[in-house]
């Protein structure tokens, strides 16, 4: 069976869940999102275990995915390569706030604050889906991979 060779084929956006729980904020890459239902607007995460962003998320009942432009890959590298525990991924980097707090950075193709209204245990990652409170969607392409 070759599962990872077929999921490489799976063609996902690239994105940036990011959170503030307390004083504290933080991000991390992600590509397994998707929206779930149109009514109420559902969308899901899917967030490992050992991610600093999975406790985070948990504290806070909100997180905000911000769905990266091509171009954007200095963002992939600042969210996906270190960890927000030892980690300031936001220093010097312009960013505004949603409804729920959560971090919206400059530049995207859009994002989706959200409430997180259930998780669900699924092997070694959670599901995080939150009602979308707040969205926008910007003039440009958005970044994408294989799985």
């Amino acid at each position: 069976m070759d599962a990872e060779g077929a999921f490489e084929k799976i063609v996902t956006g690239i994105h940036v869940i990011t959170v503030k729980a307390g004083d504290k904020v933080n991000g991390m890459a992600a590509a397994w999102v998707t929206r779930v239902s149109h009514s109420p607007p559902l969308v899901m995460v899917s967030v490992a275990h050992t991610r600093f962003t999975h406790n985070l998320i948990q504290q806070a009942g909100s997180f905000c995915v911000n769905i990266l432009a091509e171009g954007q890959d200095d963002l992939v590298t600042r969210f996906g390569f270190k960890t927000g525990k030892s980690t300031d991924k936001f220093d010097g980097l312009p960013y505004g706030t949603g409804e729920t707090g959560s971090p919206i950075l400059d530049g995207t193709a859009g994002y989706l604050d959200c409430k997180l209204i259930s998780s669900h245990e699924a092997g070694d990652h959670t599901i995080f889906v939150g009602e979308v409170v707040d969205a926008k969607a910007y003039d440009k392409n958005p970044m994408s991979h294989g799985g």
